[in-house]
């Protein structure tokens, strides 16, 4: 089963607002998860629960869709929206998915949101296996993880601890920048602290997953209330 696209919009206009919640409405693919007049909110619930797109506006008082862009620490796909055609240029090199001039007509919300699940889809040529490893940043040097070792990552205030079957390994690096270099197929984030690898869970009881590494005691992780249903709709629950 494929999973909706989570959707929040972002613009400090209530009529566009308006506007593309309606067009998310049309699509059968697209969920609502919020829309908002404030992108500082915006950023708080992009940390705290799984957003795949953001319908972000350029033109902001509090903070511009570009500075929005800058302070994103996510790997959500973005489709910036404004009435000023000048701003093209700035959001493509943010990779931005799209770009879309307002007044926006459905046919080009919709061709712009095709491409957002056409990137989303899994390729049945790219098979999981293809990306075996990566690095991570330690304080003193660039360390190989095998992506199979990965048991789960957990987020804390100044850096990220990713636990393998062998050792613990503190990362440099952003929560949300680790779970950008993760296979999406094979890791879940389940809570806004945690990110867990499918294939090492163990049992689910409620609200707690529990990882089993060998003969170990196994660990429990809670599932945040936010990611739940997503949680239990990838275990065909």
């Amino acid at each position: 089963m494929t999973l909706p696209i989570r959707c929040l919009v972002v613009d400090d206009k209530p009529l566009a607002l308006d506007i593309l919640t309606n067009y998310i409405g049309k699509v059968p693919f697209l969920h609502l998860a919020a829309a908002t007049t404030n992108p500082l909110d915006a950023l708080t619930r992009v940390a705290q629960e799984p957003i795949d797109l953001i319908l972000l506006d350029i033109q902001m008082p509090e903070l511009t869709g570009l500075q929005f862009l800058t302070a994103l620490n996510s790997r959500s796909r973005v489709i910036l929206t404004t009435a000023y055609a000048e701003y093209a240029l700035d959001g493509f090199e943010h990779d931005v998915v799209d770009y879309l001039l307002k007044p926006i007509s459905f046919e080009r919300f919709y061709r712009a949101v095709l491409k957002v699940q056409q990137q989303m889809r899994p390729s049945p040529d790219l098979p999981l296996e293809q990306r075996a490893y990566l690095f991570i940043r330690t304080e003193h040097r660039m360390q190989r993880v095998d992506i199979a070792n990965i048991l789960y990552a957990e987020g804390l205030q100044n850096y990220t601890v990713v636990h393998t079957v062998a050792e613990k390994v503190i990362a440099r690096q952003t929560f949300g920048s680790l779970e950008s270099n993760l296979p999406p197929s094979a890791f879940v984030r389940v809570h806004k602290s945690f990110i867990v690898a499918l294939a090492h869970i163990s049992t689910v009881e409620r609200s707690r997953i529990y990882i089993k590494n060998g003969n170990q005691e196994p660990v429990n992780i809670p599932i945040g209330d936010a990611y739940r249903e997503r949680f239990y709709k990838l275990l065909g629950m």
